[in-house]
């Protein structure tokens, strides 16, 4: 009987391990233009980014932003400690993707699962943000320049939105979006730098 307990009891020993080193349920980010998550999983930066170079997918968060959500200073990485990489503006290093002020860019989402969606919304940091510290809801503007509702439909694999960029920025900036799920309490966050 002892035999079998200390059996057992290896046994769950050796698969706790094993279940944390599983991935994450995949999910999904901005592959276009790369996101800071899509920078880490391609090996785009020079620093090392932690455990979102191998899941760039999975930056899920609590949803409700900009009122509720992952708080100033965590948004880039949806308040997940593991990811807390995306939060460091790494002095304002971060690769951007050149814009011009008031032309049209498309964002493109590539989902790995492909959840109920409530709707996509997109915010811009104000001029003036400054690219060496960690994003606050403060450094946003409070609306989103563009916002699409999903109604509850499942997203395909990949997913594309077209935005006509605000006309008054300049220099670097982030842009925050957010891809609310319907069924869950959870948003996914993705941050793009950007330079006007």
């Amino acid at each position: 009987m002892r035999k079998r307990h200390l059996v057992g009891a290896a046994v769950a020993a050796l698969a706790i391990p094993l279940t944390f080193a599983l991935p994450a349920q995949s999910h999904g980010y901005i592959s276009t233009p790369p996101s800071r998550a899509a920078l880490c999983g391609a090996g785009g930066v020079p620093w090392d980014c932690g455990e979102i170079q191998w899941e760039p997918q999975s930056v899920e968060g609590p949803k409700g932003f900009p009122s509720d959500g992952p708080a100033d200073g965590t948004i880039c990485a949806g308040g997940n400690g593991r990811f807390a990489e995306l939060d460091d503006p790494h002095g304002g290093a971060w690769p951007t993707t050149q814009v011009t002020a008031g032309q049209s860019l498309t964002f493109t989402w590539s989902f790995t699962a492909r959840h109920a969606t409530s709707g996509f919304e997109y915010y811009l940091t104000r001029q003036g943000y400054d690219p060496s510290r960690p994003v606050t809801r403060a450094d946003l503007d409070p609306t989103p320049f563009l916002t699409v509702p999903y109604d509850g439909s499942q997203v395909p694999q990949s997913v594309s939105h077209t935005a006509t960029l605000p006309g008054d920025r300049t220099g670097h900036q982030v842009v925050v979006a957010v891809w609310d799920i319907a069924d869950t309490g959870n948003a996914f966050y993705s941050c793009t730098d950007v330079q006007f």
